[in-house]
């Protein structure tokens, strides 16, 4: 069996970092309205994360969609697992899962 790099490449950042956002744009500036909701869920928790911008690689932008088997960005791993897309995510913020994920995968965050 053949590696996939551009897979190597995405199972190295969300293998190498706690929290990882595939997101259009890079945190200061997002590039959509998705990516800047997340970036906003994670923030408001000061929750340390690493955004990839898939908008600089081609490549990582149709290639994370096949990783994950989930066709829209972004996307948001924890410890290496797959959380899900904006709404996903948003939802889970809002009903307090987020945090119990966060608490659960010894993520440091905070609510206040």
């Amino acid at each position: 069996m053949t590696s996939n790099p551009v897979f190597d490449r995405i199972k190295d950042e969300v293998s190498s970092n706690d929290v990882v956002l595939f997101m259009k744009g890079n945190p200061m500036f997002p590039q959509c309205g998705f990516s800047a909701t997340l970036v906003g869920v994670l923030t408001q928790l000061q929750v340390k994360f690493k955004g990839v911008d898939v908008l600089q690689d081609m490549d990582v932008r149709e290639g994370i969609k096949d990783y994950s088997s989930w066709p829209t960005i972004p996307q948001l791993y924890v410890k290496g697992e797959f959380v899900g897309g904006c709404d996903i995510v948003r939802e889970m913020f809002e009903a307090g899962e987020l945090q119990v994920l966060f608490g659960d995968k010894g993520v440091p965050y905070s609510t206040s």
